[in-house]
């Protein structure tokens, strides 16, 4: 078994010619608050949602502050608390299945 040897010049004149600029690279799109908001409210709902929920208890614990009944108040205010640790803990979730995707 021979081997037998290609020239060098005739093993480059067998394919086209490499091009002589690169190919341009893909453009994207400057990405607006508006968007980003409405693309990371799609991946993860629960998280603008336990926002909305935090802020309308420290409102109405606030109101509840102003009229004096302090009951109410002190009840809004661990609502809030605890509403603000699920607002986290969906935070976490989505950084968590965001990740796993990226893994796939």
């Amino acid at each position: 078994a021979a081997l037998v040897a290609v020239p060098a010049a005739a093993a480059m004149a067998a394919g086209p010619p490499p091009p002589l600029e690169p190919s341009p690279l893909p453009v994207f799109r400057e990405e607006g608050f508006g968007d980003k908001f409405l693309r990371k409210t799609r991946e993860n709902p629960l998280v603008p949602l336990g926002c909305l929920c935090t802020v309308g208890v420290l409102t109405y614990g606030l109101i509840s502050f102003k009229r004096g009944n302090m009951r109410q108040s002190q009840l809004m205010m661990r609502a809030r608390i605890l509403a603000q640790g699920l607002t986290f803990a969906a935070l976490l979730g989505g950084m968590v299945v965001t990740a796993m995707k990226s893994r796939k």
